[in-house]
């Protein structure tokens, strides 16, 4: 593939900004990539393992000349990124961001931008229980989806070369409304992982009265909540603070069904159980037909990929 930005900078290196190099790099996507992470030990592991072609001292200095600026970093830092940026910003560049929330991130970034930078805010449906510059690899996005979310009068020239940049990395890419996206991610993401934060909890609190079993026998069911709960608690923290709203919403209703189940156990409503666990089935039929994840038995243990 053909170069599609002479210049992108990565502000926050993490598992999506270091796939993003690695998959640039892959596909002969951009020129020169420069990156910058606030910690220092980050940076310093940044050059060690040849992640960017130049890391820099400071997110300004980053971005300066840049086509493309990612925004790599927890949602609830943000505006204050943009805010950091914004007077070395080169005009006509575009600014994303890969944050698991839209309408936040469009309302704390966007006024910070000068009207000569296009602001394409966007979301790639990838990453892994691992966080961390160490983390990233070219193919974290193969066959995932991306969403960019452009508000209203976005220049069409920007999002097209942004989109096909994803695309260059591997995404299918679509465009969403942010509210929209908002509640579909609560769904597809937010709350299951609060609801797996929580039944690790449970499970923690039970482990101190049965020594180590719950650790010891855990089941591939338990596994799986161990291993979404794993995700960073910082991002976690912000995406459920920053999407109040949604997850709230969904939250409720994931309430009422509960309430509906263990109704439906204590009064030995075995028919209901088995409507409802054939009906819920075909989801995750349907997540495979969609080449989203792999029949195999292992749950994902064997993959790099989550």
């Amino acid at each position: 593939m053909s170069v599609i930005y002479d210049r992108v900078a990565l502000i926050g290196l993490g598992l999506i900004a270091s796939s993003m190099f690695w998959a640039m790099k892959r596909g002969g996507l951009a020129g020169e990539v420069t990156g910058y992470a606030r910690s220092e030990a980050t940076r310093a592991t940044a050059r060690r393992i040849g992640l960017c072609d130049r890391v820099c001292e400071s997110a300004a200095e980053a971005v300066e000349g840049a086509d493309l600026v990612v925004l790599a970093v927890p949602v609830g830092v943000m505006g204050a990124v943009a805010a950091d940026i914004a007077a070395a910003l080169k005009p006509g560049a575009t600014v994303t961001d890969v944050g698991s929330v839209k309408r936040d991130v469009i309302k704390s970034v966007g006024p910070h931008l000068p009207p000569e930078v296009h602001f394409v805010p966007g979301h790639p449906l990838a990453g892994t229980e691992h966080s961390g510059p160490e983390s990233g690899f070219a193919e974290l996005f193969d066959n995932r989806w991306c969403l960019l979310v452009p508000p209203p009068g976005s220049d069409p020239v920007a999002i097209a070369r942004l989109k096909a940049l994803w695309e260059g990395l591997g995404s299918n890419v679509e465009e969403m409304d942010p509210d929209h996206h908002d509640l579909v991610l609560a769904v597809t993401s937010h709350a299951p992982h609060l609801i797996a934060y929580t039944m690790v909890g449970v499970a923690d609190d039970l482990r101190r009265v049965t020594d180590t079993e719950v650790i010891k026998y855990s089941a591939a069911g338990f596994r799986d909540f161990t291993r979404i709960a794993a995700s960073d608690p910082t991002m976690w923290r912000d995406v459920f603070l920053t999407n109040r709203d949604a997850t709230l919403e969904i939250l409720g209703r994931f309430t009422e069904e509960l309430f509906a189940l263990q109704r439906a156990i204590r009064t030995g409503d075995g028919a209901h159980l088995h409507e409802y666990f054939t009906r819920t089935r075909a989801i995750r039929r349907g997540i495979i037909e969609a080449g989203q994840d792999t029949d195999a038995p292992d749950f994902g243990r064997g993959q790099k990929s989550s």
